[in-house]
């Protein structure tokens, strides 16, 4: 990249996802784990609805995550380029060209609770995920998810997830060593072979029998939600979303609080989540899920998913940029690049860091030949 006066005066050192966390990226405060930010390079090639429109429009249009005028020094000054050269700001792109933005990269924070190691072999490391942290990178995580933070603090690298669990949600996850490690774990599930159980604290008191939800889920990606839907008896049209079904077993209840035992036979997203919902029962602390129309729930001071679409992977074929825009408290632990949209702030704009972990909690994998669990976290209690 051709730096400009100001960056070489600043000592900038561009990151890419072959340089690994540190120890030293962390910043422990107030309960939570940051990342000490860092400079990034940002690739992606250029949409046929893209093309025509000049360089400024694209980001302007595009990613409005930061204003036009930032675009303009970005492109100016280098920190934009096509083709890994500089362009003015009038310069037409034209499809499939590389565009590389380089930024300050801010990651939004996570609870400071250990990644406990359950077990770890030669070739599998099973452990506890914390609620709020993502298992890998996507979205605006790259090194506060649990791949980052087990390579940083333990050296374990490389780890292949062979499932993965939301990142508001907590428990046992496997992590393979090896690709073929992975591949021989994804056999397994993809052939039904594997069985998996949460437990979930719903809203109100569930049924003693054993209650079966066959109804698929549809997922938007776009607003972070799944619906289900069922074919009516006598219509023939076709319903949208992915077969899924899920066992639920009532464990134990207060009246108010129900703690249930989930057995998902497919994986879809928020599978556990909307057929909870969809029986009338769900997770208590679930906002994305909760229903007004349902008695003997709270939804007061509850925050599970007010972050969750900030969390997501953006489209594949464009960037993975930073659109959130609320600050907090400034920072004196990392240099300050006065064309950052974030900083002197640690934390991106608009982050709620006062989320709510789910009620949720994955606590046993098994298949022929192996078994994993997980302790049962303290909300699980209902007395």
């Amino acid at each position: 990249m051709k730096r400009t006066r100001e960056d070489k005066a600043m000592e900038i050192v561009w990151q890419s996802p072959a340089i690994r966390p540190q120890p030293q990226d962390y910043i422990f405060r107030d309960g939570r784990r940051h990342v000490r930010p860092y400079y990034f390079e940002f690739i992606c090639h250029v949409k046929n609805r893209w093309a025509g429109k000049t360089i400024v429009d694209l980001f302007t249009h595009e990613f409005k995550g930061r204003p036009y005028d930032y675009y303009v020094s970005a492109v100016k000054s280098g920190r934009i380029q096509v083709d890994g050269e500089m362009v003015p700001v009038s310069h037409i792109v034209k499809t499939s060209q590389k565009i590389s933005h380089f930024v300050h990269r801010h990651e939004p924070p996570v609870m400071t609770w250990d990644i406990s190691i359950l077990q770890e072999k030669p070739d599998v490391v099973v452990v506890c995920k914390p609620a709020s942290v993502p298992v890998h990178p996507c979205g605006q995580y790259r090194k506060n998810t649990v791949v980052g933070i087990l390579e940083a603090e333990h050296g374990l690298a490389p780890l292949f997830p062979i499932h993965r669990l939301d990142r508001l949600v907590s428990g046992l996850l496997i992590l393979a060593r090896s690709a073929s490690k992975a591949d021989y774990f994804r056999q397994q599930i993809e052939g039904g072979m594997v069985q998996k159980q949460y437990i979930a604290r719903v809203a109100g008191e569930f049924p003693e029998q054993e209650q079966v939800v066959d109804a698929n889920v549809n997922h938007d990606a776009r607003e972070c939600r799944s619906t289900t839907e069922i074919s009516q008896s006598g219509d023939d049209t076709p319903i949208k979303g992915k077969t899924a079904c899920t066992k639920f077993t009532r464990l134990s209840t207060n009246g108010i609080h129900s703690l249930v035992l989930c057995e998902p036979v497919t994986g879809r997203t928020h599978q556990i989540r909307v057929h909870l919902q969809h029986l009338g029962y769900p997770i208590a602390n679930d906002v994305l899920y909760l229903s007004k129309h349902v008695n003997g729930r709270s939804s007061e001071g509850m925050g599970a998913d007010r972050a969750a679409a900030n969390s997501s992977p953006s489209p594949p074929s464009g960037f993975r940029e930073n659109l959130s825009t609320e600050p907090v408290d400034s920072d004196e632990d990392f240099s300050i690049d006065p064309m950052c949209t974030n900083c002197p702030n640690l934390v991106p704009k608009g982050y709620d860091v006062y989320e709510e972990a789910l009620w949720l909690h994955c606590v046993r994998y098994s298949a022929p030949g192996w078994t994993y669990e997980c302790p049962y976290p303290d909300w699980a209690s209902l007395t």
